[in-house]
């Protein structure tokens, strides 16, 4: 039985309502979701209306897709996006570490986004929350050592990441985990993108069941969240979990 505990992002569903989100988290069998805040849960209100939804059905919330930039956004939103989190009870929020790749990202930039993890992470820290960058190209987390430079110069206990593979970096993606493995928080697999680069790439089909592999023999116990699945379909996201079972 694998280790990791499964969960869905409510981005995967954009067009549902949170009401059916939860109600095809428990037709899967998750336990978990990763509510977006650019549909789903936008303020305080929609925050206690999804945490309701979860809590009578079981579900937990694990996570706050905020969609906020680091570094270049209005700093003066971080605070109720804390709340809003605290509101539903979840304990870490997702974030983007700036708009552009580490490799093209000036020293002013780098400063600005580094300033700004320092306020948000005291911040966050009143509310008890983690503050974890999506893993992703064109952010600052885009590379292993980019990251580790920025955890180690910011050094706050609250700060983690997410891992994401972009599916076609195999040594990259086995670097990354063992390298920041202490740090992941959660776990993105984007199926719909997975089956991009199978189709386009001609890619290793074995490639992600690899990675979840390398996860289970480092003992990661944290959560898995589907981010994407192919056409957004329900049937087809339950196929996806399912396959994460028989890890």
């Amino acid at each position: 039985m694998n280790s990791f505990k499964l969960g869905l992002c409510s981005v995967t569903f954009r067009k549902m309502s949170a009401a059916k989100v939860v109600e095809t988290a428990k037709k899967a069998g998750i336990g978990y979701i990763e509510w977006g805040g650019d549909i789903h849960v936008t303020n305080m209100e929609e925050a206690r209306i999804v945490k309701s939804i979860c809590d009578n059905e079981g579900i937990k919330i694990c996570s706050y897709g905020s969609y906020y930039r680091v570094g270049c956004a209005d700093k003066s939103k971080w605070e109720e996006i804390c709340r809003i989190a605290k509101t539903m009870g979840a304990p870490s929020v997702r974030v983007w570490l700036g708009s552009k790749d580490s490799e093209e990202t000036s020293a002013d930039e780098y400063s600005r986004i580094l300033d700004d993890l320092k306020s948000m992470c005291r911040v966050a820290k009143k509310y008890n929350l983690l503050v974890c960058p999506e893993c992703h190209d064109n952010t600052y987390n885009n590379n292993t050592d980019a990251f580790l430079k920025i955890r180690n110069e910011l050094n706050a206990d609250n700060f983690k990441t997410y891992f994401q593979s972009r599916y076609f970096r195999f040594d990259y993606d086995i670097d990354r985990i063992e390298r920041t493995f202490d740090f992941i928080e959660n776990v993105h697999v984007s199926y719909r993108d997975l089956a991009k680069e199978q189709r386009f790439r001609k890619k290793d089909k074995l490639y992600l069941d690899k990675l979840l592999k390398k996860l289970l023999q480092m003992n990661f116990s944290g959560i898995v969240l589907v981010e994407f699945t192919k056409g957004s379909k329900e049937k087809n996201f339950i196929k996806d979990i399912n396959k994460l079972r028989s890890y």
